[in-house]
């Protein structure tokens, strides 16, 4: 095996478990929504805690976060991170989404 096939071959699965192991980072303000009904708002706010959920989860020891340390040590790294940015941008969207239904004068 060749020193280039090598680095492919280890760059190719630090990628893919770095792919699988992240989660979405939701945009703090999105178009449209000062324009939600209180419901709607709602579900928005819902949604964002779905994401951060999810985010959380990330941080834990998952098979994906096992094979990551195993494998290729610094996705992990990678994985906390964003696991951490999705975290900090579903509280923010919360925060805006709250603040637009007050706003609002919605009752939530």
């Amino acid at each position: 095996m060749t020193k280039t096939f090598k680095w492919i071959a280890v760059a190719g699965v630090a990628a893919t478990v770095t792919a699988c192991a992240s989660p979405e980072v939701v945009d703090t303000k999105q178009m449209g929504d000062t324009k939600l009904s209180c419901m709607q708002l709602v579900a928005e706010i819902q949604e964002a805690t779905e994401f951060e959920r999810k985010a959380q989860k990330e941080k834990g020891v998952t098979g994906t976060n096992v094979a990551a340390a195993v494998i290729f040590w610094p996705a992990i790294i990678g994985t906390y991170y964003n696991a951490n940015e999705a975290i900090d941008a579903a509280k923010e969207r919360k925060e805006y989404l709250v603040e637009l239904s007050t706003k609002k004068g919605c009752s939530i």
